[in-house]
């Protein structure tokens, strides 16, 4: 007979290659069952995003199998919980996530957009703010136009905002309550006030992540969102050209200001080349390579990824069904190890702060 010490002896030796702990010690095991030759054991990963869960079930196998016994049947329940940080004003909502760029016409809203639902898709909660008051785009990228989110009065007197369901995650924008042919001329204090409603008075219920989808620069949203919130990370969008790099410099600069002192998770690289349908294998950098993973080495910074630009993602987007949701796209392959990676620098941020908790 083994005993659940010994099980956990041996998974004492498995680490966590992100947060450089093993697995014990991280309280990742759970639910140790032993019934004779069958060994039974849940690991609650950071998130259902992660893009190690196999090579974690592997070491873990591995570990057992060499310091416990080989003769074992070994059932590993890969779960998660999502971490969060300590003393949030929303209390429900684990994680907010804003996407920012320097500057406009980066494709902001379209990595936002598919990063969200390749959050929801690893089975995570999700929910997304168009906090782009100037220029909201949600409603037309996800066929919502002309939609109308219900509102319901509360016992106290107060209005509560119903989130928008659709394609898994919860949608709040600007756009459900403005003109779309109507400018928005708004002064600062207003926007803030509206951007504020948009988090305080919705029913967003539990969400493992709340994406933000910032308008381009670094103005009054931008310092609302910050100070008022704690943000788990911001992910900044560029695209290869010099212009853009330089005004992604001025975006991270912003979240690395001592008075916001908002964690970057990375750079997104959008529109890095242009791949041909009829020639899916090549890739042709017209606006110029390596651009984004300059910038983050520059910054010591995680280099997400690279989106390509290619005619099906705005298409799909303008369809009001993101390319992410096209499961045998292969573009859509991109985003999808994004919204990992970018889960994966939320858990590795949560883990380094010390109000850490799941």
């Amino acid at each position: 007979m083994i005993s659940k010490e010994q099980v956990l002896k041996a998974l004492s030796h498995v680490e966590d290659p992100d947060l450089k702990k093993d697995l014990v010690t991280l309280n990742m095991i759970e639910d140790i069952q032993i019934d004779g030759n069958k060994l039974s054991f849940s690991v609650v990963l950071t998130t259902p995003a992660c893009p190690l869960k196999s090579m974690i079930e592997n070491a873990c196998r591995n570990a057992i199998a060499h310091f416990v016994s080989k003769e074992l049947e070994v059932d590993i329940n890969m779960t998660s919980r999502v971490t969060t940080q300590a003393n949030q004003p929303l209390p429900n909502v684990k994680n907010i996530i804003a996407i920012a760029s320097g500057k406009g016409g980066v494709g902001k809203s379209t990595v936002a957009v598919n990063l969200a639902l390749g959050l929801a898709q690893t089975g995570a909660s999700v929910g997304l703010i168009d906090a782009d008051i100037y220029g909201p785009s949600i409603p037309i990228m996800f066929g919502l136009e002309g939609a109308r989110p219900k509102a319901t009065e509360l016992p106290n007197g107060q209005t509560q905002i119903e989130p928008i369901s659709k394609f898994g995650i919860k949608l709040l924008s600007i756009g459900f309550f403005t003109d779309p042919n109507q400018p928005v001329p708004w002064r600062g204090p207003m926007v803030s006030t509206a951007v504020k409603q948009l988090f305080n008075d919705a029913n967003w219920g539990e969400l493992d992540y709340l994406v933000v989808d910032l308008p381009p620069g670094t103005g009054d949203i931008h310092i609302t969102l910050t100070q008022t919130y704690p943000i788990a990370g911001a992910v900044i969008v560029t695209t290869p050209q010099q212009v853009a790099l330089a005004d992604a410099r001025k975006g991270i600069g912003m979240f690395m200001m001592n008075a916001i002192n908002v964690p970057v998770l990375g750079v997104v690289e959008n529109m890095a080349y242009f791949t041909p349908a009829e020639l899916p294998q090549n890739k042709y950098y017209i606006f110029g390579t390596g651009g984004g993973q300059q910038l983050a080495q520059e910054f010591g910074l995680p280099f997400l990824g690279e989106i390509p630009l290619v005619k099906s993602i705005s298409e799909a987007g303008d369809a009001g069904k993101p390319v992410i949701l096209e499961s045998e796209n292969p573009m859509s392959l991109a985003f999808v190890e994004l919204a990992q990676h970018v889960a994966q620098q939320v858990a590795i941020h949560n883990a380094e702060n010390q109000n850490f908790k799941n």
